[in-house]
């Protein structure tokens, strides 16, 4: 096993090095950098990258890392685990979604290292990192004021990333095509099989949201041999894959009152949710045009005409999701 060379840091095989890679400085020229840990086996296996934090105020990908990077079960990794927990630094500090000219960095890649703030952050990213690995992971949250169900957004296009997705065990898989730009993009079109993983909400730790996380982070690397199997591991039932999901959109501007919440089952023609004025005069009915699960939620009760209130997936089997949230949610 040859050296592995990240910003000019050699990490060699049964080595676990943790350093920055400088990717700018502030205006009072302090340095800001994107903090990884590598950790190597002793022995040849796959490398898997995981990242965090590409929008800034998402952070259960933080804490998923963290944890990740605790286990004892690293002890008998084959491979290499490249981690990195805050990409935005910018935005992290910020507690903000983008770099600090707007600019969104998952709409960056593949970056141009004498491009603007963002272009050069997704190059270092791509070329220092996705590269180098063979398997990724990317840990995302709903944007601000929305909740996400715990989910995997892949492309039904791609084997590799599917049979992935089922070993992962969140509830559900979404089919999602990936944006231009994107990592997922940058990462198909390199034939490295990646997975998004959506859940919880902007700004906040939630517990649900970051142990499925990291149970399936600990699922993904027993699947490519980078850790030994359990024992006693038990046959998981597939997730429910969604091949489509929808916005339901205020009908009105006003007051929001729902009446089903994320993860909840829904049945075509059933009244999700009411606005209305203050004094509820004036109130209009949400209704499910089709069946499906909640997987997306606002959670802001005030709207304007338009907004988007739920989302919804659609599909086959979508009862599936209620036994997995049984595990996330034993209180369910």
């Amino acid at each position: 096993m040859k050296p592995l060379v990240i910003a000019e840091k050699e990490i060699n095989p049964g080595e676990r090095k943790r350093f920055v890679i400088e990717v700018a400085r502030l205006y009072d020229f302090t340095t800001v950098g994107m903090p990884v840990e590598v950790i190597r086996g002793k022995e040849p296996g796959p490398t898997l990258f995981v990242t965090g934090a590409i929008h800034g105020d998402e952070i259960n990908g933080v804490e998923i890392i963290r944890r990740l990077l605790r286990r004892k079960d690293l002890a008998h990794l084959r491979g290499t685990l490249i981690a990195v927990p805050i990409v935005n630094v910018f935005g992290f500090n910020n507690k903000s979604r983008y770099l600090p000219d707007r600019r969104d960095l998952n709409r960056s890649f593949p970056g141009n290292e004498d491009g603007s703030l963002a272009a050069r952050l997704a190059h270092i990213l791509l070329n220092e990192i996705i590269l180098q690995s063979t398997h990724g992971i990317d840990l995302h949250t709903a944007a601000i004021h929305r909740q996400n169900l715990p989910h995997i957004r892949t492309s039904l296009g791609d084997q590799k990333a599917m049979e992935l997705a089922e070993v992962f065990g969140a509830p559900l898989i979404l089919h999602s095509e990936s944006r231009d730009g994107s990592l997922r993009e940058m990462a198909f079109e390199n034939k490295i099989p990646i997975l998004l993983f959506e859940g919880g909400e902007a700004l906040r730790f939630e517990e649900h949201v970051i142990r499925s996380g990291l149970q399936g982070c600990m699922r993904v690397m027993r699947a490519i041999d980078m850790l030994p199997p359990l024992p006693d591991a038990k046959p998981r039932k597939k997730p429910f894959l969604a091949k489509a999901s929808h916005w339901l959109r205020a009908p009105r501007s006003g007051c929001l009152r729902l009446k089903k919440h994320l993860g909840d089952l829904v049945k075509e023609g059933e009244i999700l949710g009411v606005v209305s004025d203050p004094f509820d005069r004036d109130r209009e009915e949400i209704v499910a045009k089709k069946p499906g699960v909640i997987i997306g939620v606002t959670s802001i009760p005030l709207v304007n005409q338009g907004d988007a209130i739920l989302h919804l997936a659609t599909g086959k089997d979508v009862e599936i999701v209620q036994e997995f949230l049984g595990d996330l949610w034993p209180d369910s």
